[in-house]
């Protein structure tokens, strides 16, 4: 019930008002049944990295199913008096008719290469332009970073807390749930949980403490209610002279005597690679070698891998501000350009050019392989071809650089697979999406099959995306001809 009541608001009109003035000159300059295919693609890794993560593909589709334009909607529009009233009525009777295609939540990407695809009308596929890069870059951006981070806890668990320093509401819920696409473990969003299931965790702040006339007593009470799942902050006042001792004598007054054993302690300020390997000593020394030690306080992949690397004892992390807008690196450049037309089931190529290279798009109605080798398992490259190319794999591929095409590789026992799925035909679903343990489970098998290199945080290795031979001519044919 509640995540019907969440998904029910109208964002049909959360479109940029230009996508809206050419749909409406389709119409009235006798465009609007043209059939266009539109290539959504990012140009630069975030942090610099060596790849990111798709992620926002469930939200996209359910938006694009419940496309339509109310009354509301309408009087707005018409209101306006610049749309013509066979646009209107067009609007106020919409049916999706779109093709779509995308590659799989949790998918590394990599710049230049389309992770969806619309083909459609092209009043249609304009229209979704604004929610499509909304959805997409938002969740990407956090799922990307989630990653980072994940790969910097070596295996330890990393929670989210970061909702009240996100970027609003849907920032805070779809950050937690792009976050566990990535590798986190939990969220702190409650809400995140009851819709999407990301796991909701969470004990107290140092205003509980602050509350009770001791420590002790604070940590007394608390263990007295939740004797099963005590996790206790032990950083109010002193870490080591009072809130570790006062936690371990916690634990054996109260929470050992129920019979249970205590989880962890938390600290969220200070030296924490000192103070974890004193708390680690105290709470060994005592008979607790099973309870964890959780840290936040500011985290990122950085300072998390430099305390990893300084033999911090902490079990767990909660990254907050960092994690949820992304900041060192707050933008995913994700864009949505025209690729070709088509007549008859003929399609003519359609290319943006620019004075910087890596702005020029690639034409054409595309799909996306990625390839790799047999004897490793690892990805070598990914690979954008026509949309009807196919990869004979019995037959050596020889891959090239696009840019400095003297750069070539010829590829034997390799295994090519297509990246993009089926999510619409003709408007109608024909994609089942995972669960959201599904699709965190595929992310990180995905990730394991890219080289050690490429997951260095600091000048990674470059992967390469290379156009299919046919595909690399077209392109410089097209620039030829408009020289």
């Amino acid at each position: 019930m509640k995540e019907k009541k969440f998904a029910a608001r109208n964002l049909s009109m959360l479109i940029d008002f230009y996508e809206l003035t050419m749909a409406n000159g389709y119409f009235q300059s006798g465009r609007k049944d043209t059939v266009a295919v539109f290539d959504m693609f990012f140009r630069e890794i975030p942090d610099n990295g060596g790849f990111a993560i798709f992620a926002g593909l469930e939200q996209l589709i359910d938006y694009m199913k419940n496309l339509e334009f109310d009354e509301e909607d309408i009087a707005y529009l018409r209101g306006r008096g610049i749309f013509c009233e066979e646009f209107l009525d067009y609007l106020a009777n919409f049916h999706f008719e779109c093709d779509v295609w995308a590659v799989p939540e949790g998918t590394p990407v990599f710049p230049n290469e389309p992770m969806v695809i619309v083909r459609g009308p092209v009043v249609q596929a304009q229209l979704l332009e604004t929610m499509l890069l909304l959805t997409i870059n938002h969740q990407s951006l956090i799922a990307t970073k989630a990653n980072r981070i994940a790969r910097a806890a070596h295996g330890r668990a990393v929670m989210e807390f970061g909702s009240r320093r996100a970027q609003g509401y849907d920032g805070a819920i779809y950050g937690a749930r792009a976050a566990y696409i990535g590798g986190r473990t939990s969220t702190a969003c409650t809400v995140s949980d009851m819709l999407f299931g990301v796991p909701a965790v969470g004990t107290m702040a140092h205003s509980w403490v602050l509350t009770f006339d001791s420590e002790y007593e604070a940590f007394k009470t608390y263990a007295e209610i939740y004797p099963d799942n005590c996790t206790l902050l032990v950083d109010t006042y002193n870490v080591l002279k009072s809130g570790m001792p006062n936690a371990i004598k916690v634990f054996d007054e109260v929470v050992v005597p129920k019979g249970f054993r205590p989880k962890g302690v938390r600290i969220d300020s200070g030296d924490i690679a000192y103070l974890s390997k004193k708390m680690r000593k105290m709470l060994d020394d005592a008979g607790y070698p099973d309870v964890a030690i959780v840290a936040s306080n500011s985290l990122d992949e950085y300072i998390i891998g430099e305390l990893w690397s300084q033999g911090a004892q902490v079990d767990s992390f909660g990254v907050g501000e960092s994690l949820i807008t992304s900041r060192s690196s707050p933008v995913f450049g994700g864009v949505y350009k025209l690729a070709a037309v088509e007549h008859n089931g003929v399609y003519t190529n359609k290319i943006k050019v620019s004075e910087s290279i890596d702005k020029i798009t690639n034409p054409g109605f595309k799909t996306l392989y990625r390839l790799y080798a047999n004897d490793t398992g690892k990805a070598i490259a990914d690979y954008i071809a026509f949309h009807d190319e196919e990869i004979d794999e019995s037959q050596p591929l020889t891959i090239f650089d696009p840019i400095a095409t003297w750069k070539r590789q010829e590829l034997r026992n390799y295994t090519a697979r297509k990246l993009l799925c089926p999510v619409f035909e003709k408007g109608r679903l024909v994609y089942q999406s995972p669960s959201l343990p599904e699709i965190q489970k595929y992310c990180l098998a995905q990730v394991d099959t890219l080289w050690d290199e490429m997951k260095r945080f600091e000048f990674p290795h470059r992967y390469y995306v290379d156009l299919s031979q046919n595909l690399w001519q077209a392109k410089r044919d097209l620039l030829d001809s408009i020289r």
